[in-house]
């Protein structure tokens, strides 16, 4: 099949786009860099803005299945109508160009952040409703995306979402280095009274979702016009965790702790203060972030195993050593890939 991936430079879309090409199928990336590499590997690079309609329509020509993984993501420094224009406006283009050039399957990167609204999420399924208000103009836009792609399911375009949550592993450049940045320059606190369960998701295993999806995407069939969530399927205690990933960098733990009402009236300053100002660098601290760290996020996972026949293909143990390797022999220096999708 000829695949057309969105954001195929990212860090979820290249290793999309990576077993795919190990599968023997063509591929075509659309993204607004050149990735040389991507097409040394043998795919073709298509450069492009999600933004514009037109280009993002005409990358889906001759194409026989779309994974649409491409987003702005949080802590970008773009305001609140480019991120309307990427993550909503490209999607609906993405949805266009499928229905103008005969592609039968569609596969959106969702993310968990369209069902978060500030409060703990335990255990919860796909049936959990969107929040009546979001914090981030991020998780706003992903969740009137994957609306969009979802309501697009018919006899004609089978479409699924994927709601891979906290991805990480070799080759991120957002997630952990930034942890790992922040710890070191002593920014990285405790907020509120733990302890905090949440999942996490190796990137071998979001990618492995991806593919599962289209296999399984068929018009009628059960994963057509349905989300999913995708994790490990085992919770960590938010904190333990980020204290292994800093250990592994040499970072001493945090242990400083503040309070959640303060944190998130410290975020707000902040973000009324860059408001004002205009300026253009992301906020270093958001209640978004805040509300994140502070809450219990983890989901059962049953429907993309009965569904796609999804199992996390990498524990977290594994996943710890394998970036550990990476880490430590000098991978990160180079940047990773910048994730297009939480």
């Amino acid at each position: 099949m000829r695949i057309l991936v969105t954001g195929g430079g990212g860090f979820v879309g290249r290793a999309v786009v990576e077993r795919l090409l190990a599968r023997g199928h063509r591929v075509r990336c659309f993204s607004r860099s050149a990735y040389p590499e991507l097409a040394a590997r043998g795919a073709e690079v298509m450069r492009g803005d999600l933004a514009d309609p037109r280009a993002a329509a005409a990358a889906c020509a001759g194409c026989d299945a779309v994974v649409h993984a491409a987003a702005l993501i949080p802590g970008v420094p773009e305001p609140p109508r480019r991120y309307q224009a990427v993550n909503v406006g490209g999607t609906e283009a993405i949805i266009a160009g499928c229905r103008a050039h005969g592609v039968p399957r569609l596969v959106f990167t969702s993310s968990p952040s369209v069902v978060f609204g500030g409060h703990d999420l335990r255990g919860v399924d796909e049936s959990v409703p969107y929040p009546k208000r979001y914090d981030s103009p991020y998780a706003r836009t992903k969740a009137a995306a994957e609306r969009a792609v979802l309501a697009a399911n018919d006899g004609a375009l089978a479409t699924t979402a994927l709601r891979p949550h906290l991805v990480w592993g070799p080759g991120d450049a957002h997630l952990v280095p930034e942890l790992i940045a922040r710890a070191r320059a002593g920014r990285l606190v405790r907020v509120g009274r733990g302890p905090f369960r949440v999942d996490v998701t190796y990137i071998d295993c979001a990618a492995e979702a991806h593919l599962l999806a289209l296999d399984a995407l068929a018009p009628g069939s059960a994963a057509a016009g349905r989300a999913y969530f995708i994790s490990q399927g085992e919770p960590v205690d938010l904190w333990e965790f980020v204290g292994r990933l800093l250990r592994m960098a040499g970072v001493a733990e945090v242990h400083r702790q503040v309070p959640r009402w303060l944190a998130l009236a410290a975020a707000g300053a902040v973000e009324g203060a860059f408001r004002v100002t205009g300026r253009r660098t992301a906020p270093p601290l958001t209640r978004f972030l805040v509300r994140e760290i502070s809450s219990s996020h983890w989901f059962d996972i049953g429907a993309a195993r009965r569904d796609l026949g999804y199992r996390p293909v990498v524990s977290i143990d594994e996943g710890l050593n394998r970036l550990a390797h990476w880490w430590q022999s000098g991978g990160a220096a180079g940047g990773g890939h910048r994730q297009t999708s939480a």
